[in-house]
């Protein structure tokens, strides 16, 4: 196929389209997996996306001659297959996913088979789809930058679109439709006179079709939230809405019955809900009618024992019973903030008849801000701040290690300590784990945070215990010795235990309940004195110490040199159930790392190695380093604009479109450098100036602009991304461009390197975030490109 054989705008149309498909795709099966199994194969599709770029550079780079002889039938069938198989994706694999079990993946063998089948099933899409790309690169070099613009561009294109679509249509109707978008390139890139190519088109859009008519149903893990509540007698989904944060389901079950933080002296029958709101399959908050007494008879009951709240602030207000135990207690202004908008709005829906009654409430004001934006954008105080409970009951096995949880940071404490009225309580609840974690950390959190602001915590904390929970309260100025009378009869009337208060006696912490973690009162107080506090960081088996906004995991306590002593304590088997998401994460990352690697080094049998034949040595890291540092860049931008746009979806979005976006232009832009200057090293160069500037800059400006108004934050935004994104367009054609000058099948290998190394980086992103922070993420992407500079100079 000549330049004369197919026409360029068609060409650059089709790849627009394939690209677009590509990247919406990936993020529809992240949002399908989310809602099947965990958050955490996310990072897993990702990975396999991108190795199956790496895959298809590797073929190229083996087989380029065949395969180039052959483009013009193989364009358009790669294409058509990429659809058929976006199609069939889930219709195939929903059984090997639906048999995975993640609980057993370290006890049975066969999943992991199972785990390999299902990947599998995504990097063939993934290669289909990057095959075509990465040969129309290599025949059609001269013409790099504009291609790889178009790549991008649709890219970009494809991200936003996905984004909007999760709007309005159920996750499982979404990938087929996205599958129409590689057909149709597929069917621009069909030469003229190829009647046989029309009839395959024709044919490869039978089973398109039939799953755009007819999407399979997906059934979550059975040991997601939603699966558990459906397995109650009488319970069934009544309503679903889709969502960008994942699929909204509103369960009716009698049966199910909640209650947490309950006094065992509440002697009233526990009613049943009227309904639970589950969002991508988790505990979004329940759907309660009628009787509210058991909110008093709870654990959270306790700043109303007190005093009187006038004004009361619910952070992540979920359904709202945080808002309708003020109500009922007499507040006369509720602030409710619920990032999640489509979880709330099902309350308002025909399949609700009441529950949605105290969000109407004219007392209440509702707001769908992150809730750290809302804090760092309001000046108003509050007599009582109220937190969703950290963890989940029975504990959580890890998996949400990786999650990122701003409210429960030092940082997050502080605002909400600043936001309370001179006499204001913050209260926040932790269930009981085993060994315990989770309440212990966040007694760190609080302890650390007195520490800061140089208060005594002896006379401004409180906390009480029941059978399920623990709950703190931080009063901004001393508790009266009232007020400590009232606590003690509040745990008296309820047969709570006082574990922390002003003159606590020790015999008054077992009173009524007794702790499987026989040290943990002795770990408590260790934590709350200065001098006891970091033997006891240094000495316990999990990671206790306060997370801050540069490491938000407040769920990940896996101490790496603590590993040989609870193998030994609790057995080999046992240990990988108490950070499961992220020894999950680890295992992936390996995993990748092997077959990155061996993708890498395959094309050197038919290339011979750098020293013979005229292999440039500077390809592997050249390109390895523009892989990891666009993705580092990315991953930073990302976790920074979550707090400036006031919502994870329009951050995640707004960051992948516009870098791709303007990466594109970028690209575009660099067919005006290339020659034989290598110009692709000071490109890299460039980027990483801008990037070093970034990481002084970034962080403090958007600081300082988040109470702006949105116009003028988009432009901030587009001013911070739109330079270092236009510039990291720029290396990879440049030095692509001058690879192919020289080699063809070095292009290729060069290209599927990037794909490779970018495999890597997802995981690797995330562990450096977690064991180091953000700002080693930014650093290292300032690192890369600079290498990057340094090695391309020698081509």
């Amino acid at each position: 196929m000549n330049g004369d054989a197919l026409s360029l705008p068609r060409l650059h149309l089709a790849l627009v389209l394939l690209s677009a498909a590509l990247i919406a795709f990936q993020l529809e099966q992240m949002l399908l997996l989310g809602f099947v199994q965990w958050h955490h194969f996310a990072y897993l599709v990702i990975s396999v996306a991108l190795l199956g770029f790496g895959a298809g550079g590797t073929l190229i780079a083996l087989f380029r001659a065949t395969l180039l002889r052959n483009l013009p039938w193989l364009l358009p069938l790669l294409m058509f297959d990429c659809a058929i198989m976006m199609a069939l994706a889930m219709p195939i694999s929903k059984n090997l996913i639906s048999a995975f079990d993640i609980g057993l993946l370290f006890v049975q063998p066969g999943q992991a088979g199972l785990l390999l089948a299902g990947q599998f099933v995504y990097l063939l899409i993934f290669f289909l789809g990057s095959l075509p790309l990465g040969l129309v690169f290599i025949h059609y070099s001269s013409r790099i930058g504009s291609l790889y613009s178009a790549n991008l561009f649709g890219s970009g294109i494809g991200g936003i679109a996905a984004v909007f679509l999760m709007y309005f249509l159920l996750p499982r109707e979404l990938p087929a439709l996205t599958s129409l978008l590689p057909w149709a390139a597929g069917v621009l890139v069909i030469p003229r006179g190829r009647p046989l190519l029309l009839l395959i088109a024709g044919v490869s859009l039978v089973p398109v079709g039939a799953v755009i008519v007819d999407p399979p149903a997906i059934e979550p893990s059975q040991y997601k939230a939603v699966s558990r509540a459906l397995d109650l007698p009488g319970a069934g989904v009544v309503a679903n809405r889709p969502s960008p944060y994942g699929l909204v389901q509103l369960v009716s079950a009698p049966a199910l019955r909640h209650a947490p933080g309950l006094s065992l002296t509440y002697e009233k029958e526990v009613p049943g809900l009227s309904g639970a709101v589950f969002s991508s399959g988790d505990w979004f908050g329940p759907v309660r009618e009628g009787d509210w007494s058991l909110l008093n008879a709870s654990a959270s009951f306790l700043p109303y024992a007190l005093a009187g709240r006038n004004r009361v602030l619910v952070l992540q207000a979920g359904t709202g019973m945080d808002v309708i135990q003020a109500l009922e207690n007499g507040a006369g202004k509720v602030v409710a903030v619920e990032p999640h908008q489509r979880a709330v709005e099902i309350l308002f829906s025909p399949e609700v008849e009441a529950g949605s009654g105290h969000f109407r409430d004219p007392a209440v004001d509702l707001s769908h801000l992150y809730p750290r934006t809302w804090l760092a954008t309001d000046k108003e105080l509050f007599d009582l701040i109220t937190l969703p409970v950290v963890g989940s009951f029975g504990g959580t096995s890890g998996l949400f290690a990786l999650q990122e949880q701003y409210l429960l940071t030092l940082e997050g404490f502080r605002e909400m300590w600043d936001h309370l009225a001179p006499n204001g309580i913050l209260r926040v609840s932790a269930w009981l784990d085993s060994p315990s974690r989770n309440s212990l950390r966040l007694a760190a959190t609080i302890a650390e945070t007195m520490a800061r602001l140089d208060v005594d915590y002896r006379s401004h904390v409180a906390a009480v215990r029941g059978w399920d929970m623990i709950t703190f309260i931080m009063k901004r100025s001393p508790f009266t010795p009232e007020e400590i009378s009232k606590i003690r009869a509040f745990c008296t009337r309820m047969q709570f235990d006082p574990v922390l208060l002003p003159g606590l006696e020790e015999h008054e912490r077992r009173q009524y309940h007794f702790s499987p973690d026989r040290s943990f009162s002795d770990n408590l107080d260790s934590i709350f004195s200065p001098t006891r506090r970091p033997e006891l960081y240094r000495e316990y088996e999990f990671n206790l110490q306060p997370v801050t906004d540069n490491r938000p995991f407040f769920s990940q306590f896996l101490r790496w040199q603590s590993i040989p002593h609870l193998v030994r304590q609790m057995g080999q088997h046992t240990v990988p159930f108490l950070e499961l998401g992220y020894v999950l994460v680890l295992v992936g990352f390996v995993q990748m790392v092997l077959a990155a690697g061996l993708l890498i080094l395959l094309p050197l049998l038919r290339l011979g190695l750098p020293a013979k034949n005229g292999v440039q040595r500077w390809i592997v890291p050249f390109f390895s380093c523009l892989g990891l540092g666009y993705m580092f860049f990315e991953i930073v931008l990302i976790h920074e604009l979550v707090f400036f746009f006031g919502n994870p979806i329009i951050a995640a979005s707004a960051v992948i479109s516009t870098l791709l976006i303007f990466s594109g232009l970028g690209s575009l832009f660099s067919g005006r450098l290339a020659g034989p200057r290598p110009n692709h090293a000071k490109a890299a160069a460039v980027v990483a100036l801008i990037l070093l500037l970034n990481l002084i800059i970034l962080q403090p400006v958007l600081s300082r602009a988040i109470g702006f108004a949105m116009p003028w934050k988009i432009l901030i935004f587009l001013l911070l991304t739109a330079p270092p994104a236009f510039a990291m367009g720029m290396p990879f054609p440049l030095g692509l461009a001058r690879l192919a000058g020289r080699s063809k099948s070095q292009a290729a290998w060069a290209w599927g390197i990037n794909g490779s190394v970018s495999v890597v980086s997802t995981g690797l992103a995330a562990i450096v975030a977690v064991e180091l922070g953000f700002s080693a993420v930014m650093l290292i992407s300032c690192g890369a490109y600079g290498l990057a500079a340094l090695t391309g100079y020698k081509g």
